[in-house]
């Protein structure tokens, strides 16, 4: 947790700094001083958006005034882990429908249910599976959940990395702040 001074604010070398890959996928928060030695080693540059308020500091020496932004992205490789999209299965399907069923919302006797059923040339895709209780698979049968009167809870989709999400989040918000 941050220290606060007695006026509320957060001295200035606690702030943070963050720190976007090659590809502008934001990688992790930095404290002012570790962000001045990734601009002054050049293995960082400042990112200007446009929004008028990306300078955070202002850090002065003898030799040098340095502008430290509130977002950096690399100029050197961060080696950025490829994300694969998980397995279609129970577990992961579980975890993405928040670990409730769809139809009824139990959380007893799950099983894997396939909207368009496969008998019907269904793919075992992210978009085509849910959880279903026993109870409720058996009810919709080889039907659509539309054809059964089922309709879900929400609509199935695959996983979405953490970091890709936030990104995009943090670039539409950008873009709404620029217009």
């Amino acid at each position: 947790m941050r220290s606060q001074t007695a006026n509320g604010k957060i001295p200035i070398l606690e702030k943070s700094v963050v720190v976007f890959s090659q590809n502008y996928l934001p990688l992790c928060k930095v404290n002012i001083k570790e962000a001045v030695v990734l601009l002054v080693t050049d293995k960082a540059e400042p990112l200007n958006i446009g929004t008028g308020d990306e300078w955070q500091v202002t850090v002065a020496s003898p030799s040098l005034v340095l502008l430290v932004p509130k977002h950096i992205p690399l100029k050197v490789s961060s080696g950025e882990p490829v994300w694969k999209l998980p397995p279609v299965n129970r577990r992961e399907v579980l975890r993405g429908d928040r670990h409730s069923f769809q139809y009824c919302g139990s959380k007893k006797h799950l099983t894997l249910d396939h909207l368009i059923p496969r008998s019907r040339g269904g793919q075992h895709t992210w978009e085509n599976v849910v959880i279903a209780c026993e109870r409720c698979n058996s009810r919709k049968g080889s039907r659509t959940p539309k054809e059964a009167g089922m309709p879900l809870n929400r609509q199935p989709k695959a996983p979405v990395h953490l970091p890709i999400a936030f990104a995009d989040k943090f670039w539409t918000n950008v873009q709404a702040n620029l217009e």
